[in-house]
């Protein structure tokens, strides 16, 4: 018997995903473009140093230091420009491992039957059971305080999420024609996962990447401001929010400045996300 052939469950023409390209999903990439663009920026050049006093305490913008200096008299354009690079790179940590832990196992879970299925997603009721910020506490104690610390703990609390998506996109194609053509043709269950179920949940996959890139920002800054995130002195825009707060009444600019750079971020994701849903499965499109 021959085994039909697996086919998208995306559109198929080209001319298709031109005309589904939405405001959303372009200002939402331009959005992030820009963070990225400046990470890079970082990189090579700040003004001065972030992780160095280099002048006076809580000076106002000049043309020396655009953005003035914090409390401790750090150059809040700098920390600004490098704490990109330490957001991106918790987004990419947390979500790699999330992606990596959740994604297997929800295929697993939705490739063995819907009863043995619901048995295996208790273990990952159990892990949703524990906070992200309970998670942080604990790799802290064991790991120490840093970034990469922060982002395990922030993607191992997201897998549960992925693992969800994962089964709930492969029980509904365990009943395709292409499954059942690969299954006579005696082909393998890891050939199966592969070849056929991950390349038609992919799209849903991408999906929850970005919604959850956008958490995990949220979540490191957070962790930062709670003092379980970023240590000092590399750049964090959540320790610079929580620096800034001790003087929001004289100087509320430093509080504004990190504040918009996270939500910049977090709205550039959830708007890549939102335009991405609609992208790749048109059914979708218009709906809230």
């Amino acid at each position: 018997m021959s085994m039909a052939t697996t086919q998208p469950k995306l559109a198929e023409n080209p001319a298709d995903y031109h005309r589904r390209f939405n405001a959303s999903m372009v200002a939402g990439g331009i959005m992030l473009a820009l963070v990225v663009l400046m990470a890079l920026v970082s990189v090579l050049w700040t003004p001065y140093d972030p992780t160095k006093v280099v002048a006076a305490k809580l000076l106002a913008p000049s043309a020396q230091h655009w953005l003035g200096t914090d409390r401790l008299g750090y150059d809040v354009t700098s920390v600004i420009m490098s704490g990109a690079q330490t957001t991106l790179e918790v987004g990419l940590i947390a979500v790699a491992v999330a992606a990596l832990i959740g994604v297997p196992y929800g295929i697993a879970c939705g490739m063995v039957g819907s009863n043995a299925g619901r048995w295996l997603m208790r273990w990952n009721d159990v892990v949703q059971a524990f906070p992200p910020l309970l998670l942080a506490i604990i790799f802290t104690a064991v790991l120490g305080q840093s970034t990469v610390t922060a982002a395990l703990a922030l993607g191992i609390g997201a897998s549960p999420a992925f693992a969800r998506v994962a089964r709930s996109a492969t029980l509904q194609i365990m009943g395709r024609e292409f499954i059942l053509g690969a299954r006579a043709a005696d082909r393998g269950v890891l050939f199966i996962a592969w070849k056929h179920v991950l390349p038609n949940i992919r799209g849903l996959i991408i999906i929850q990447l970005s919604v959850n890139f956008a958490v995990a920002v949220l979540a490191e800054a957070g962790l930062s401001y709670l003092g379980l995130g970023t240590p000092a002195p590399e750049p964090s825009w959540g320790r610079l929010l929580k620096d800034s707060s001790a003087v929001i009444y004289s100087n509320w600019f430093l509080v504004l400045v990190p504040g918009i750079a996270i939500a910049w971020t977090v709205l550039a994701f959830n708007l890549l996300g939102d335009g991405l849903r609609d992208f790749l499965d048109p059914r979708l499109e218009g709906q809230s």
